[in-house]
């Protein structure tokens, strides 16, 4: 048998983990060590450890990380803390390989000691763009410390390969957020409604993260799109907070202050975990923020997506996408393209670039293959003849 760590964060991978936690456990030939840390264990962030716990999988080790403050200092703090731990658990824990997805700096707790223990980590959503944000230059650090590489479509297969990683060691798998949508089980929209005992009938899905590129840029973003928010009379908000990053705290802050001046107009949970989240998104008249799922799963459910900002640039985009600047006017203009029926009109036969839903087996299949062949950690650069183009 063998063991595979997992090492999950935030709510947002857990959620996209989901699927291949489910089939590790019920696969015999494989053991899950389940790793739980970051904002999962923060109380200000939801303590969602508590969604995993009622999901019945069993955490091998939780990982404590995060303190109170909310600078961009607290996420060094945060990742040696990671680093520390990690490497005395994987000593004892000796796992065949290290499963991660995304681009979270808490990740880079694990990967480190996992590359000085000589453990094969294996990447998923590698090869992708987020010019806005750190989690860039994170996520393409990871893929150079990786193994096997499980990218969401084939041009971001294209750069983990640009990046010296053999093509046989990379694959395009599709996305596990578009496997979710076609395989768990939703809610009716009346079911959700009772649930957050928030009116329906006419409401967008909000997430907005700190852009963590730019300086002190958070709190004025976030009012300006609050902001615009108020100019649409008709429409109501579920808002979900920001993640563990710096400056999170002082959007959820934000956040909180409007909800309590506007109490049925906005709604705001820390996490509504994956059903209630991809319910939300599937009757919802659109998607607004600059979160990676308005670009990676809402275009399955040809729902509009508003993208604030930069924190996203980079990524492929459907034409359910819409971006603007993060000004009141802007998005204003914005969400009124993205309510007109002509807009709307063009999304009927729109179709994902992220997969057919069979993602979570396609990696595991790949993963027991390669635990099986054997794994020779010393990688040979694979260079491609290209021509630069001068400027």
């Amino acid at each position: 048998m063998k063991k595979i760590s997992v090492l999950t964060g935030t709510r947002a991978e857990y959620h996209l983990m989901y699927s291949i936690l489910e089939k590790i456990v019920n696969d015999p030939q494989l053991d899950l060590d389940l790793i739980v840390t970051g904002a999962h264990l923060s109380k200000k962030h939801g303590y969602t450890v508590n969604d995993i716990k009622n999901d019945n999988f069993t955490i091998n080790k939780k990982i404590p990380i995060l303190d109170d403050t909310d600078e961009l200092v607290d996420m060094d703090k945060a990742i040696s803390k990671c680093i520390c731990e990690c490497s005395k658990y994987f000593k004892s824990s000796k796992p065949d390989l290290l499963l991660i997805l995304g681009d979270r700096y808490e990740l880079f707790g694990a990967v480190i000691p996992a590359l000085n223990q000589h453990i094969p980590i294996a990447h998923i959503h590698g090869g992708e763009t987020t010019e806005g944000a750190i989690d860039e230059a994170i996520r393409h650090a990871i893929s150079k410390c990786s193994y096997l590489h499980f990218t969401c479509c084939e041009e971001y297969r294209h750069r983990v390969i640009q990046l010296g990683e053999n093509p046989h060691r990379v694959y395009n798998v599709g996305g596990l957020g578009v496997e979710n949508i076609m395989t768990q089980k939703l809610m009716s929209k009346t079911e959700l409604e009772q649930n957050l005992s928030f009116s329906l009938s006419n409401y967008a899905l909000v997430t907005f993260h700190p852009v963590t590129l730019e300086n002190d840029t958070a709190i004025n973003q976030v009012k300006e799109m609050l902001e615009a928010f108020l100019e649409f009379k008709d429409l109501n908000f579920i808002i979900t907070k920001a993640n563990a990053d710096a400056g999170g705290n002082l959007i959820n802050n934000i956040i909180d202050d409007y909800v309590s001046k506007y109490p049925n107009k906005f709604y705001t949970e820390f996490s509504l975990g994956m059903t209630r989240y991809l319910t939300a998104m599937k009757f919802s008249k659109m998607v607004i923020g600059n979160s990676s799922s308005g670009i990676l799963e809402a275009p399955s459910f040809r729902v509009p997506t508003i993208n604030i900002g930069d924190r996203q640039k980079g990524r492929i985009q459907c034409k359910s996408i819409i971006n603007c600047i993060p000004e009141k006017e802007e998005i204003i203009k914005a969400m009124n393209k993205g309510l007109s029926q002509s807009f709307r009109n063009e999304l009927v036969d729109l179709k994902s670039p992220y997969g057919n839903g069979t993602t979570s087996q396609q990696i595991i299949e790949i993963i027991k293959k390669h635990l099986n062949d054997g794994i020779n950690l010393k990688k040979s650069f694979y260079d491609i003849n290209f021509t630069i183009k001068e400027e």
